[in-house]
C-alpha cells in the first residue's frame, strides 16, 4: 500500500526552461541551444563526480555546467550568468503541480522532494513557487554526499520517511531516474512532457503521463 509520494525536483515538478525567460533578447535563436546543453552538462557532471568520487553539491554543478555552455556558444558574460543562476533559484513550477500536490494531501499521502538539488536552492524554489504548505519533506543528496541514480540517494527517502520501497510511489521526469528508483523497489511514475521514447533500461515505471495531472488518480483510485 502506497504511503507517500515521492517527487524528483527538476524538470518535475519546476520547470527548468522558466530560468531562460526574460532572456529573449539577450541569448536570441541560442536560447533553446543553451537550455538543452546547461542541462546535459549539469547532468554529465553529476554522473562522473559520483563515480569518480569527487562530490561537489548541486549549486557548484549548476555554476560549472552554465559557465560550459555559455563559452560553448560564445555567450560567456558575467551579468548573463548571475541573472540566470539567480533565476535557476526560483524557478516556477509546472501549472498542475500544486493542484496535484493539494488532491494528494487530501488523499491522506504523504508528498515529498528528493533531489539533487543542494538545500538553499530547494528551499529557495519550494518557497517562490508557494509549495511549502503542500510537502511534507524536502530531502536534498547532500544528507548522503552522492547524486541520483546511487542507491544511497532512494535509501534516504526511506529512512527519513519510515517507510519500505514498496510503500512509496517516486516520480520523475527523467527515465535514468525513474531507472534508479525502480531498481531500487520504488513504484515508479514517469512524466514525459515531451512524448521521448522510452527508455532502453532493465526497469521502468508503471505508467507514463503527459504532466501530474493523472497522478492522484492512478494512486488513489
Amino acid at each position: 500500500m502506497i504511503g507517500a509520494v515521492v517527487f524528483d525536483a527538476y524538470g518535475t515538478l519546476f520547470d527548468l526552461a522558466s530560468a531562460l525567460r526574460g532572456e529573449e533578447q539577450a541569448l536570441g535563436e541560442r536560447g533553446r541551444q543553451l537550455g538543452e546543453l546547461w542541462r546535459r552538462k549539469q547532468l554529465e557532471y553529476t554522473w562522473v563526480r559520483s563515480l569518480a568520487g569527487q562530490h561537489a553539491d548541486f549549486w557548484r554543478v549548476t555554476g560549472d555546467s552554465l559557465d560550459y555552455a555559455l563559452e560553448a556558444l560564445g555567450l560567456a558574460d558575467a551579468a548573463l550568468r548571475d541573472r540566470l543562476l539567480a533565476a535557476y533559484r526560483t524557478l516556477r513550477p509546472y501549472p498542475e503541480v500544486a493542484g496535484v500536490l493539494a488532491a494528494l494531501k487530501a488523499g491522506g499521502l504523504r508528498r515529498a522532494i528528493l533531489s539533487n538539488g543542494e538545500p538553499g536552492m530547494l528551499q529557495a524554489a519550494v518557497e517562490a513557487g508557494g509549495l511549502g504548505g503542500l510537502l511534507d519533506a524536502v530531502l536534498s543528496v547532500e544528507a548522503v554526499g552522492i547524486f541520483k541514480p546511487a542507491p544511497a540517494v532512494y535509501a534516504l527517502a526511506c529512512r527519513e520517511l519510515g517507510l519500505g520501497p514498496e510503500a512509496i510511489a517516486f516520480v520523475s521526469a527523467n527515465g535514468w531516474d525513474g531507472y534508479g528508483a525502480a531498481a531500487f523497489g520504488f513504484r515508479v511514475f514517469r512524466v514525459d512532457r515531451a512524448g521521448m521514447p522510452a527508455e532502453r533500461l532493465p526497469a521502468g515505471p508503471e505508467a507514463v503521463m503527459p504532466d501530474l495531472r493523472p497522478l492522484p488518480g492512478l494512486l488513489l483510485g
